[in-house]
């Protein structure tokens, strides 16, 4: 009897995307093994060219209003609409580097235990020196799953997935209900730790890679990072035990390192600013209880997050 080949759906929110998402289209119709279906949960119609579509004949959009929107309930409902065996979930400005991306993440499943994977992401062209260093940190050459007993040795790395570009086998996902929502930031890491916790791992695979990252500003920096604390202190469950300001000492120290090699000394006190300003941005996401209305839209970066959570508490 020949072997049933696994299924694959591509799950993408969009917002108003750029130039960059039609070569990712493209290049998911250049993949050695191609997906059954590319859907694209877009929020505000007006905003999409559908023309685009031309790009991949798979790729399918269904429109939300902006007040829909959620970082897990969205990717959530894409996944509902999925009959593959395995979900590929990704961001609109991840750009497939070749044409194994989908392969060699399917690859890590071969490993029964293996319940989720994410791609290594590379600087775009237009990326700065020091978030090129940031990007190298956080997604290095070498490939390594993580399990629980992990935990000592990687900290909060252990819990570590990225939906920039992750793949989920679809029962395991439809079984844990999914990504919890709704969510602001960490679906997927939250995700993971659960899976994690019943004894299964994570793959990060360093030859599955996408071309993404992002020059943002002090300022983006920290509402970024605000919304990290608050999703920390939101899941409890996960983040108690484990602090990220170890892993991000490390980065810091790793980037300097970098620098100094590179001949770009110069680069370091804006480097270092910048890590105050995530740092302070965390340490405001994790003490946003304590924070008034006002100021909590005003520095996190994901605001309509917060429509859903003052109507709640208006409400009760």
């Amino acid at each position: 009897m020949k072997e049933k080949k696994p299924t694959i759906d591509v799950i993408i929110p969009t917002k108003n995307p750029g130039p960059e998402f039609a070569d990712l289209l493209q290049m998911l119709g250049k993949q050695d093994i191609l997906p059954l279906h590319i859907l694209i949960i877009n929020t505000d119609e007006q905003e999409f060219d559908e023309s685009v579509l031309s790009a991949n004949p798979v790729a399918e959009v269904y429109h939300i209003r902006r007040e829909e929107f959620d970082h897990a309930a969205t990717r959530n409902m894409g996944a509902g609409m999925s009959g593959a065996d395995y979900l590929l979930f990704m961001t609109q400005d991840a750009v497939p580097a070749d044409e194994k991306l989908i392969s060699a993440l399917l690859a890590e499943f071969s490993d029964p235990l293996v319940k989720a994977a994410y791609a290594r992401q590379l600087p775009k062209r237009d990326a700065k020196l020091v978030e090129g260093c940031v990007r190298s940190f956080n997604y290095p050459d070498e490939s390594v799953k993580r399990t629980i007993d992990d935990l000592p040795v990687y900290g909060i790395k252990t819990y570590f997935c990225s939906n920039t570009c992750a793949m989920y086998e679809r029962r395991t996902f439809q079984e844990m209900g999914g990504f919890s929502a709704p969510a602001i930031f960490n679906e997927d890491t939250v995700y993971t730790a659960r899976i994690l916790n019943l004894g299964y791992a994570v793959a990060y695979c360093a030859e599955a890679k996408v071309f993404h990252s992002h020059n943002y500003s002090n300022m983006e920096q920290l509402k970024r990072n605000f919304d990290n604390g608050v999703s920390q202190t939101m899941h409890p469950e996960v983040f108690r035990q484990i602090h990220s300001e170890k892993e991000g000492g490390k980065m810091v120290r790793t980037v300097i390192t970098q620098l100094v090699d590179f001949g770009r000394i110069y680069l370091v006190p804006g480097f270092l600013w910048q890590c105050c300003c995530r740092y302070l941005g965390f340490r405001l996401g994790k003490s946003y209880e304590k924070l008034p209305e006002w100021l909590i839209r005003r520095i996190s970066m994901n605001k309509g997050f917060w429509n859903h959570i003052f109507k709640e508490k208006t409400a009760g």
